[in-house]
């Protein structure tokens, strides 16, 4: 499980070096990163970042509904979040402020 976890966090990079319209995971799923589209991440990136971050919005817990939570707890611990500005704190607590199940990683 550990190598795959690498390989999930090297495509990763590399999708995001290259300017990758989504971001592509190792398994080939083409909807994003962990079922997020590019436009749900960025809706959310309000909500888990800044000094004040905002409670998300509709958008971002619409996009968050379709979201594998598995596959996003892979990040949780990931230095990735911070160099993006990501609190993973507040990333984790999203679920609940969305009304939807808290995911246990």
């Amino acid at each position: 499980m550990e190598a795959y976890k690498k390989l999930v966090l090297v495509s990763l990079l590399l999708a995001l070096s290259i300017g990758s319209e989504t971001i592509m995971l190792a398994n080939g799923d083409n909807q994003g990163l962990c079922h997020m589209t590019k436009e749900g991440l960025k809706a959310c990136q309000p909500s888990v970042s800044g000094q004040n971050p905002v409670p998300p919005s509709a958008s971002c817990c619409s996009a968050l509904s379709n979201a594998d939570f598995q596959c996003l707890c892979i990040f949780k611990n990931s230095n990735l979040l911070n160099f993006y500005g990501i609190n993973s704190t507040l990333a984790m607590e999203l679920p609940a402020k969305c009304n939807q199940a808290q995911p246990h990683c």
